[in-house]
């Protein structure tokens, strides 16, 4: 008995010890591995991007749908400001970083998700839960990558529409008209 429980007061402590990882549901926040780098500039409003390994999320994956900028530096900065700090630490980011863009910020693109169709009929795919809409996101590239192509689950009103977006409407620090710098 006391060999089995051993292991398991072992996993409860590295837990305790790690408070920063809790396990996330669809829709919840969820910081991107690649802003871990001080060398990642950031993300593009043109790309979708899928961390399909994300310790932050119980579904295991981080979608960026549209996205523009650093999750963890709304504002961004010139080259070798120094405004943009690595997510929890105060590591300066050591690259220029594009401002979010004001219509399309990360709570509305970058949030825990799961894949719920695709072209693969034998997967397993998840149901979207209320306030979420299942939509085609990544495009089938014919590239052996059957487990990435599909629809996921996003925020319902969130699709991206290119010529919907303003995107000289900037993040600015000026104006103060995006939160959590």
């Amino acid at each position: 008995m006391r060999l089995l429980l051993w292991p398991l007061l072992s996993a409860c402590a590295l837990l305790a010890l790690f408070p920063g990882c809790p396990a996330q549901g669809i829709g919840d926040p969820c910081v991107p591995e690649d802003e871990y780098q001080p060398t990642f500039s950031g993300f593009s409003v043109n790309e979708v991007n899928t961390e399909s390994r994300s310790f932050q999320c119980q579904s295991r994956l981080c979608l960026v749908n549209h996205f523009q900028g650093r999750v963890s530096c709304p504002y961004g900065q010139r080259d070798g400001e120094g405004r943009c700090r690595l997510p929890g630490n105060d590591e300066a980011v050591t690259v220029a970083v594009p401002a979010q863009l004001a219509q399309r910020r990360a709570d509305d693109s970058v949030y825990c998700s799961c894949r719920c169709a695709g072209p693969d009929a034998t997967a397993r795919y998840c149901e979207c839960p209320n306030g979420f809409s299942c939509t085609k996101v990544v495009p089938e590239l014919s590239l052996g990558q059957a487990q990435l192509p599909g629809s996921y689950c996003i925020r319902a009103g969130s699709e991206y529409i290119s010529a919907n977006l303003d995107k000289t409407k900037l993040c600015d620090p000026q104006l103060a008209n995006c939160e959590g710098e």
